[in-house]
């Protein structure tokens, strides 16, 4: 974590960079070149490998903003795209393909970011500089991401606090981790135990889901729900997709009332179950701001320049950014406000109700 920062508030950045720009930003296949008209020494080769697809942020906004921030500093850059698919040897060749295509810098989301420190050094061994992006990577020239274990906090802090605004002050939650490959993972179940564990509340199982899969948190929390629910009071989540997973698992065991269930990512399926009152809060991470941060940094270590930086990570120069919180009574001062998306789109068919209940329209 970072042992320097002075944090930028990312909400405050959406605005300028402009999520309404997604909707003229394409994503096609999983490996692409595409660059824009210009010329001159500035022209620059800048991969941007992304660890998978089955969350939704990476494809929908990630990808687009970056390859937008990067066109508006760098006209005549051109960038080498990837998505690994969830498979780090994927991204090890995905990798080594853009260095052979004469990569000039590397601005890499890791699948496992162990195994991306091999990626690291051996595009440093090569004269390449390596950016990480929203997952640490040991070794790297500069590091873009948010607070992760202040991300864990907030997810448990806030469930706590609705546990005890019921009334609850004991009884037991299930935590339902991130990847065990993913960096960040760690910092989510750190933060949140943090907090849990002085909370009065009893962590009655643990679980740490493999790549991240809605499918295998699914059936781990079906496995569970004898044992733990007469007392189930919560479940935390690391992110909407196991959190999505965890209340199919719930409502198809009949558990009722669902217990509060926590999230990452603002997915849109997420904002809907929380107006519904089927998942309690998510993490909104404004991704604008770091994809900014990532191109701006990529383009300076490109042109061998030194990049800005707010924060030092484990010695890495880095732009740490702060994650918010949000309920169904902050989605309208947050997620719509910053338009991450439309009214139209999260008040559809039955969510239209729950949408005039909390004041969105």
């Amino acid at each position: 974590m970072p042992t320097r920062s002075v944090r930028l508030a990312g909400a405050a950045l959406v605005a300028g960079l402009g999520l309404a720009t997604i909707a003229a930003c394409g994503s096609g296949d999983d490996s692409s070149g595409s660059s824009s008209s210009g010329g001159g020494d500035s022209a620059k080769k800048i991969a941007f490998l992304l660890p998978e697809s089955k969350t939704t942020r990476y494809e929908t906004f990630d990808r687009p903003l970056f390859e937008a921030a990067v066109k508006k500093d760098c006209a005549a850059c051109e960038i080498i795209y990837s998505n690994a698919d969830q498979d780090a040897s994927k991204q090890q060749q995905q990798a080594e393909a853009a260095l052979t295509q004469g990569a000039n810098v590397l601005v890499l989301d890791p699948v496992d970011g162990k195994a991306a420190a091999a990626i690291a050094a051996s595009a440093k061994g090569q004269g390449v500089p390596v950016v990480a992006y929203d997952r640490f990577i040991a070794g790297v020239d500069y590091y873009v991401s948010f607070d992760n274990e202040s991300v864990g906090k907030l997810q448990a802090q806030t469930l706590v606090d609705i546990l005890k605004k019921d009334g609850k002050t004991s009884g037991d939650i299930v935590m339902i981790n991130g990847s065990p490959t993913d960096p960040n993972a760690a910092s989510f179940k750190k933060g949140a135990h943090s907090v849990i564990d002085t909370s009065g509340f009893k962590v009655a199982a643990e679980y740490d889901t493999p790549d991240w899969s809605p499918d295998k948190a699914q059936a781990w929390m079906e496995g569970q729900i004898s044992a733990v629910k007469g007392n189930l009071v919560g479940v935390y989540a690391a992110n909407d997709g196991t959190g999505g997973g965890a209340i199919a698992a719930l409502k198809g065991g009949g558990v009722n009332p669902l217990p509060p269930v926590t999230g990452q990512d603002s997915e849109l399926a997420a904002i809907q179950r929380i107006l519904s009152g089927d998942q309690a809060m998510t993490i909104y991470k404004p991704i604008p701001p770091e994809a900014e941060a990532a191109a701006k940094a990529a383009i300076a270590l490109a042109n061998k320049q030194k990049p800005a930086s707010t924060a030092d990570t484990e010695g890495v120069p880095s732009t740490i950014l702060d994650p918010i919180a949000v309920t169904k009574d902050t989605i309208k001062d947050t997620i719509i406000k910053d338009n991450v998306y439309k009214v139209a789109d999260i008040c559809t068919g039955s969510f239209a109700a729950a949408c005039t209940a909390a004041g969105i329209s």
